[in-house]
């Protein structure tokens, strides 16, 4: 079964909706071999991958977010550069971030608020890929991604925490501002290593990840029956071949055996499991939803987890654009640090929160901020790094580093060491030239 996707509400200032690659369904098991997935598992330890069991649920706050507005106010800047927010003391002496946060302030000695990370482009495209690769690459002229993502490496090298889970998965997908397949993509890895999406609404209620399911008609024996599929799908196949994807489709098609024939990936996705009173203390919101489903996946094993929250291109109205957010992202991710430490995977676990660059520091004529690379934030916790603390700072106005500059390198390389992935491996692209996975970006000191 073949899926495109409604288009949906949102757009950015480039004019971008979103829009959605072929999705194969479960019909797509067709021809699959058992010993080719136990092969493709295999190798995530060939290529020098770690044994360890850790996971990363990175926040991607799509469209850019105001730094200035968020975890990086500047009470005693002139007005044009303050903007309209209010801070508050978290539980960290020291610290303060914006009063709309009051939940994250109350766990601030959970997380990490690196202040100083920066780049050099206010391109979208440019700026996602930038900060989920590691390398300056694609850009809105040239949209293709020309590298792959931390998300993407997780899949290849370390492969998923249980081997009937997926390793990579976007909840409720993966894009940049309305384009797929956008920050976390395998580019030269294959398209077999972007992320498995749920592709619906975690807050629906019918909510159900249609790849995990049989459609009518077809019973676990047919999807047992290899010769039987491959008759029945030889016509898909020629239509995959046309479309250069059929080099890509096994392993998912692999993926999509397991999960459709074993019950913990359905149990894993199925968010209603959940008691209510716990889907209310994330709130009833896709971003809310979102995050405790996360929760439950890197749980069952997947070792890397995106969660979309859109919407954050505010080129005007920045007051009523944080009013409107914070309190729903805010509610969201605090509730997921607080699962995760009630659970007892925060240790394993590192949450991760970030968009693809700031805002301008001075507020526009519109009351909104632009496209600011120079000066962005993180938000990092879990997975045995350090936190209660903020790394670097921005000068007075908050218009790049004044201390401790941390680049988008830096910042993976943090996180592939949660991961133990080794960043000093290299693959090759079509061409045959070697990448390592980061050329530049050594973990951040006062983390590790």
């Amino acid at each position: 079964m073949l899926h495109v996707p409604a288009n949906d509400r949102h757009r950015y200032c480039d004019g971008l909706s979103r829009r959605s690659f072929l999705k194969a369904g479960a019909l797509s098991v067709a021809g699959l071999s058992l010993a080719d997935l136990l092969r493709a598992k295999a190798q995530a330890t060939q290529n020098g991958g770690s044994t360890s069991n850790t996971a990363v649920i990175l926040i991607w706050l799509d469209g850019g977010p105001t730094h200035m507005d968020t975890y990086d106010l500047k009470m005693n800047a002139p007005a044009e550069y303050r903007g309209p927010m209010q801070a508050t003391q978290t539980n960290v002496p020291g610290v303060q971030i914006c009063s709309l946060l009051s939940r994250q302030a109350q766990i601030m000695d959970k997380l990490a608020v690196v202040r100083s990370v920066t780049h050099t482009t206010g391109d979208h495209f440019a700026g996602a890929h930038w900060m989920v690769t590691g390398y300056h690459g694609s850009t809105a002229a040239r949209l293709e991604p020309m590298y792959p993502s931390i998300g993407a490496y997780a899949a290849k090298v370390r492969g998923p925490n249980h081997p009937t889970m997926p390793a990579h998965v976007a909840v409720p997908y993966s894009m940049t501002v309305g384009l797929r397949p956008g920050y976390l993509s395998g580019a030269y890895l294959g398209s077999t290593y972007n992320a498995f999406e749920t592709n619906s609404d975690p807050n629906s209620a019918n909510f159900s990840v249609h790849n995990l399911g049989l459609p009518t008609g077809i019973t676990l024996n047919q999807v047992q029956d290899r010769q039987t599929l491959l008759t029945n799908f030889d016509n898909m196949r020629n239509d995959l071949d046309r479309s250069g994807l059929a080099s890509s489709m096994d392993r998912f098609q692999q993926e999509a055996f397991e999960m459709i024939t074993g019950p913990r990936a359905r149990d894993a996705f199925d968010i209603n499991q959940e008691t209510p009173q716990l889907r209310d203390r994330y709130g009833r919101h896709t971003w809310g939803q979102s995050c405790l489903l996360a929760r439950r996946l890197v749980e069952a094993g997947v070792t890397f987890v995106s969660v979309h929250m859109g919407g954050w291109d505010d080129h005007a109205q920045i007051g009523t654009a944080m009013n409107n957010k914070l309190p729903i992202y805010d509610r969201a991710f605090a509730s997921l640090v607080e699962d995760l430490v009630d659970r007892g995977l925060y240790d394993n676990v590192a949450v991760w929160v970030c968009g693809e660059f700031g805002r301008t520091p001075r507020v526009n004529q519109d009351a909104g901020r632009d496209h600011w690379g120079q000066a962005n934030f993180c938000v990092l916790g879990g997975g045995g790094l350090r936190a209660g603390q903020v790394v670097g700072a921005t000068n007075d106005r908050g218009e790049h580093p004044a201390t401790r500059p941390v680049t988008p390198g830096d910042m993976l390389a943090t996180l592939y060491r949660v991961l133990g992935i080794n960043t000093g491996q290299t693959f090759n692209d079509p061409s045959g030239r070697p990448h390592q996975i980061l050329r530049d970006g050594t973990p951040i000191p006062e983390l590790v």
